[in-house]
């Protein structure tokens, strides 16, 4: 009752100004630059995107009042553009709450106001109070209406919506979003960037549903710094993969190495290099493996001087680090034996690893001259001490007895034309 007795106060109010309603009249009128306007045809609508729109004019001037919810409440113009007053005068000018006023107009955001007093659905109708500032395009005029009022402006276009979505919604969606980013692995930039970019559309649409009068929700907006990864996150990411670019083993250092090279790249992209420190590391890297043998080229420099083309173990005029074959025992080093993680191993003990060791099992006999598997065991004859598997090393049937690493010399003690290194009979 409080609210009705409140409102026909303002109805009477406008009377007075020199018109006269009937309360049981649709009507749209207000205190136009404290002069009495009236629209002579009125009407609502409700677009697709369930914003409601009420709208007036006369002969010459119309009033369009458009707040993003079919739903009672009050709703500050001046702040997004979900929520608007417009204004056009005989001469086709615009005034809109969303304008902002000129810097020698003034300073400070204009703010005005619609309360939708009560919705009848079931004659579909809207009635209500409202006042607004209005500023031209270029902000050097405005507009003022004040003690406005719409009394049973009735629904012409569009229909209620199903589901009325709401500044609460718009806050509890806000909010979820909110909780997914910050399960976002803060290593990758691009997640990072999808996940803020998400955030970012949900605070603008809480703006378009609850205002941001004092300007806090802007403020998060703006400090996101267009979702771009903060410095501190892309330094902490280029720290970790540091620690572990340092503590590679030639099995994983490729892949380390080039993690490292992403995250240095990344922080110069996202704290800038003024001093230039990080490019020289970048520079300094060498992530490569020239010859794709599986082995980095930094690992190939063996006699350690820095000069990886003077490092050749099989002494065929092709370096290390551009030779496939290493020891050159025919097995590509692509293909040399590796432990779990990936690490060059040293089959015989000898303390070369296989892919320099041009006797892998250190049997006498170079590898290159072991291409089989003999006894259909596991190991090829290369990696295999006992190549027949008789119970006697290879080593130590004669395989080569001139030492020369070729085992057609060796001994074929039954004369069946199989060598005894070869022979379990």
């Amino acid at each position: 009752m409080k609210r009705i007795a409140l409102f026909l106060v303002a109805l009477v109010t406008l009377v007075s100004c020199g018109d006269e309603i009937e309360f049981n009249t649709p009507a749209l009128q207000a205190n136009k630059e404290y002069d009495f306007w009236k629209a002579k045809y009125f009407s609502a609508s409700i677009n697709d995107s369930g914003y409601l729109t009420i709208s007036g004019g006369n002969a010459a001037e119309t009033v369009a009042l458009t707040v993003p919810t079919v739903l009672e409440g009050t709703y500050v113009f001046g702040d997004v553009n979900s929520m608007e007053a417009r204004f056009e005068n005989a001469q086709g000018t615009v005034f809109s709450t969303n304008n902002r006023p000129a810097s020698s107009v003034s300073i400070y955001p204009e703010y005005g106001e619609i309360v939708i007093e009560s919705i009848d659905y079931v004659n579909a109708s809207f009635t209500g109070t409202f006042h607004f500032l209005a500023f031209n395009e270029a902000g050097n005029n405005s507009i003022g209406f004040n003690e406005g009022v719409f009394y049973q402006i009735p629904l012409t276009s569009g229909s209620f919506p199903s589901a009325v979505y709401t500044c609460d919604d718009a806050i509890a969606n806000t909010q979820n979003v909110l909780a997914n980013l910050a399960l976002v692995d803060m290593s990758d930039s691009d997640a990072y960037e999808v996940a803020c970019n998400t955030y970012v559309a949900a605070l603008e649409n809480q703006k378009n549903y609850c205002g941001d009068v004092d300007g806090a929700i802007q403020d998060i907006i703006d400090g996101l710094n267009n979702c771009q990864l903060p410095c501190e996150q892309a330094e902490i990411n280029r720290a970790a993969a540091q620690i572990e670019f340092e503590n590679a083993s030639i099995g994983n250092y490729t892949e380390r190495c080039a993690n490292y090279l992403f995250y240095l790249t990344e922080q110069m992209e996202f704290c800038g290099d003024e001093d230039g420190s990080i490019q020289i590391i970048i520079d300094a890297l060498n992530c490569a493996d020239d010859d794709n043998d599986g082995i980095p080229t930094i690992y190939e420099d063996f006699n350690g001087d820095g000069d990886i083309t003077n490092d050749d173990i099989d002494a065929d005029g092709i370096p290390n680090y551009l030779d496939n074959d290493d020891d050159g025992d025919g097995v590509l080093t692509a293909d040399e034996q590796l432990d779990i993680d990936g690490n060059p191993i040293d089959s015989d003990g000898d303390g070369d690893v296989d892919f320099l060791d041009n006797d892998d099992d250190g049997d006498g006999i170079l590898s290159m001259y072991e291409t089989g598997n003999t006894d259909g065991d596991t190991l090829d004859d290369y990696l295999d001490a006992d190549d027949d598997d008789d119970g006697i090393l290879t080593s130590a049937e004669n395989a080569d007895p001139n030492g020369d690493g070729d085992p057609a010399d060796a001994i074929d003690t039954d004369a069946d034309g199989i060598p005894d290194y070869l022979d379990d009979m």
